[in-house]
């Protein structure tokens, strides 16, 4: 079994250590392009450029994965595993309930998403230095060391990708992706329901999750970084998932 991790935004590869620590067998963690990685040149870094880029980097490793997405990982994820054909054994997600019809923007989004006003933002976080945007990070539910990790890398590459990508998906990702989401995913998929999580909502995630096939999961007491807070009970989650679907 291969598992692949994706992370989201402001985030890299680093998200995923203390959950790859947790599993035994070969475990992948991607640095998505402009996130701790250089941007390459030409790209647009928009959702769909995004969704592109996983599904290639999932068929040059020519085996069948177990994939999960935090975040807009989760929603490359979901829309890899609905709209690519790529070899995949299952897939996992967080934040079912942003790729709901009906989904409005949270206030960063939205700042983000505005010309002028997300250059403007960007600036300020990365004026105000690693200290400052891991207090952010922290009011936000993220421990501590992490915090300090994730601000360290954002960096003007980051900056300049976050506000392409969330650009691309105005008003939200169901517009352009609600086609493949009205219909059952070719892989066996589950879709994670930290309770404590401010940026998603458990009714329109499971509807998500039923319109696409999923099974959901409960992750009581946990907030938007779940896989931080609890890496084990995470663990634990996915194996059960994962055990559920044979060899």
């Amino acid at each position: 079994m291969t598992v692949v991790f994706v992370h989201g935004v402001p985030e890299t590869s680093a998200l995923w250590s203390g959950v790859r620590a947790h599993l035994d067998g070969d475990t992948i963690a991607v640095d998505l392009p402009g996130f701790g990685t250089p941007r390459p040149a030409g790209f647009g870094a928009t959702k769909d450029e995004y969704a592109q880029w996983l599904a290639d980097a999932l068929r040059r490793l020519d085996r069948p994965v177990d994939l999960v997405g935090h975040d807009w990982g989760a929603g490359f994820v979901l829309r890899v595993a609905t709209a690519h054909d790529v070899p995949l054994r299952s897939w996992a997600t967080d934040v079912g309930g942003v790729f709901h019809p009906d989904y409005v923007w949270h206030d960063l989004a939205q700042t983000w998403q505005t010309p002028g006003a997300g250059e403007e933002r960007n600036a300020a976080m990365l004026g105000a230095g690693p200290d400052a945007r891991a207090g952010f990070l922290q009011a936000a539910g993220v421990p501590a060391a992490d915090a300090a990790a994730v601000a360290a890398a954002y960096d003007e590459t980051m900056a300049g990708c976050i506000l392409d990508l969330y650009r691309s998906a105005v008003p939200n990702p169901h517009s352009d992706w609600g086609d493949e989401l009205a219909r059952p995913a070719p892989a066996p998929g589950l879709v994670l329901q930290p309770t404590a999580d401010p940026y998603d909502d458990p009714a329109r995630s499971g509807e998500v999750a039923r319109r696409v096939g999923a099974r959901t999961e409960r992750l009581d007491g946990l907030g938007h970084w779940w896989m931080l807070q609890d890496p084990a009970a995470a663990v634990a989650v996915l194996r059960s998932f994962w055990g559920s679907l044979g060899s």
